[in-house]
């Protein structure tokens, strides 16, 4: 689950299966109890039909986890951005961040900074295609130290500069989830 309204969508999931649950965020979904092998089964199903993935290993759930938590860092507030990501991670995920960064290039094939860069680049793409900000208010608002940082990064990612992506009519956007692949 990478954005809000796929929070909302295993809620009521959840709820149409009667499988209660504490809470769900971003990646994890919190059960009062262990699920019986019908009520797995049932929910595997509902969240396949959405385009989700159940993920029982502990392995694919953290790293589900940190993608979370680093689009939650890249698209929250300034004061969350002010905090250093990899503090924020372990933080969060309650393990060593070496041992974390460790796990997902192994499971991702790249590293937890390159996966928080293409997010980040995914959120300038978008702001870009908006039209409301200037690229000077992008890289301020999103804590680049210049608009030439921005630059380089978004160029190195994508091929095209800011100005040609914006005069690009194909913007060549991806889905949250989609980001890494």
């Amino acid at each position: 689950m990478v954005c809000n309204r796929c929070v909302l969508m295993v809620q009521q999931q959840l709820s149409a299966l009667g499988i209660p649950y504490l809470s769900v965020g971003l990646g994890h979904v919190q059960l009062p109890a262990s699920l019986s092998d019908e009520q797995r089964a049932a929910l595997r199903d509902a969240l396949q039909e959405l385009g989700f993935d159940l993920l029982d290993d502990q392995r694919s759930a953290l790293v589900a986890r940190i993608k979370a938590i680093i689009i939650e860092y890249v698209r929250g507030n300034e004061e969350l951005r002010a905090r250093k990501l990899s503090v924020l991670i372990s933080e969060r995920a309650g393990r060593d961040y070496a041992y974390l960064s460790t796990l997902f290039s192994a499971v991702e094939g790249i590293s937890i900074e390159q996966y928080a860069i293409l997010q980040r680049v995914e959120l300038v793409k978008e702001l870009i295609s908006y039209r409301e900000q200037s690229l000077t208010e992008i890289a301020f608002d999103l804590g680049y130290s210049s608009v030439a940082h921005l630059s380089q990064q978004f160029k190195k990612v994508t091929g095209l500069t800011p100005s040609q992506f914006r005069q690009s009519s194909e913007a060549g956007r991806k889905p949250l989830d989609e980001i890494g692949r």
